[in-house]
């Protein structure tokens, strides 16, 4: 095993893969969300894995149930954006096998931590490996051209056969390569289902390869889930394409790759981060644009205020509605089993009813 992790940190530059999660008492599959030290109360034959919000979470979990001990770094209800790690965190780390992230500038403290460690052994899995990058311009329509990650090349893993994969190109997870920052590139990836399943793919591999005994158990897993993304995906296709209207009013603009998929236009209050309030000549053209284009949802985020919606709802007389991110799961949601497939769903609904 001990080789199995030099192994991979030597090839941990050329892995694509990230994403975040939440923790898992005792390896168990349904956690609760937290920042627990899982890794004291885990089972140490196991790998420790944590992941940096959400989505990476909820991806890891589906793929490696209770064979890792699981823990989130972002406790439930908490906006991620912004969010820093603590003492604990970091000392956490220390201890661990794999840290998941998702990579586009979504975890800005992410190169920091990792180069302070000791722990030079710990595996880093970028899951956004691979995937295209929307331009992160903070008022312009979610359907603008996809620009790639730039001086990406295709590696092959040492002594391991690579995973190759139809249009995508691997790079390496070197400090230039982290410029993703919100100003640069929209780093709501998980937002497109079918960039999700990619995710969730990249961490495939990335536990295949950290923990080849369990092999088989993840890539059955992931053969499931991707069958169920697969047809959440058309779902979404299927109800979107009739619908007369094609454009949404968001709290902030974190569904630009959802938007491009279905070919959605967003119009977001804020920019790529939610805490970025708009100015009167901001508001002002929100307020022109849901007039001109007769919107009648202004959608909102359950982990940030809804009084700016609320303020654009009012002065144009149009409702307001919950268009989920998945940046984060309230306690709530994850007592009641909630996960990204069923959240997604949700938002799917909340979609057509607003555009019918």
């Amino acid at each position: 095993y001990g080789k199995m992790k030099r192994f991979w940190k030597k090839t941990t530059a050329i892995i694509l893969a990230s994403v975040t999660g939440l923790f898992m008492f005792g390896g168990c599959g349904n956690s609760t969300q937290g920042n627990e030290n899982a890794s004291s109360d885990g089972n140490d034959e196991l790998l420790t894995v944590y992941t940096s919000f959400y989505p990476m979470y909820d991806f890891a979990q589906k793929i490696a149930g209770d064979k890792i001990n699981l823990v989130n770094l972002v406790p439930a209800g908490t906006e991620p954006h912004d969010w820093e790690p603590s003492t604990g965190d970091i000392a956490n780390l220390e201890k661990a096998d794999m840290l998941i992230y998702n990579g586009a500038g979504m975890e800005h403290w992410v190169e920091d931590v990792t180069e302070s460690l000791s722990n030079k052994d710990l595996i880093l899995v970028e899951a956004s490996h691979g995937i295209e990058l929307l331009e992160g311009h903070h008022h312009d329509d979610c359907c603008e051209e996809e620009h790639a990650h730039e001086g990406e090349e295709a590696h092959k893993h040492e002594g391991e056969e690579a995973h190759e994969h139809e249009g995508e190109e691997v790079h390496e997870h070197e400090g230039e390569e982290h410029e993703h920052d919100h100003g640069a590139f929209d780093p709501h990836i998980w937002t497109s289902i079918k960039n999700a399943k990619k995710e969730m793919e990249n961490i495939k591999n990335a536990l295949v390869i950290a923990d080849p005994k369990n092999a088989q158990y993840y890539e059955e897993n992931y053969a499931a889930y991707s069958e169920k993304f697969d047809e959440l995906d058309k779902k979404f296709e299927t109800a979107i394409a009739p619908l007369p209207n094609k454009n949404i009013v968001v709290a902030h603009e974190a569904f630009g790759y959802l938007c491009k998929d279905y070919g959605l236009t967003q119009m977001g209050i804020e920019g790529l981060s939610p805490d970025s309030e708009p100015n009167p000549t901001r508001m002002a053209e929100i307020v022109e644009f849901v007039k001109a284009n007769k919107i009648t949802t202004i959608f909102f985020e359950e982990l940030v205020s809804p009084k700016v919606a609320e303020a654009v709802a009012s002065e144009t007389g149009a409702t307001t509605d919950v268009l989920n991110p998945l940046e984060g799961l309230t306690e709530e949601q994850v007592k009641n089993g909630e996960d990204y497939l069923s959240i997604m769903d949700k938002n799917l609904s909340a979609i057509v009813q607003a555009l019918q």
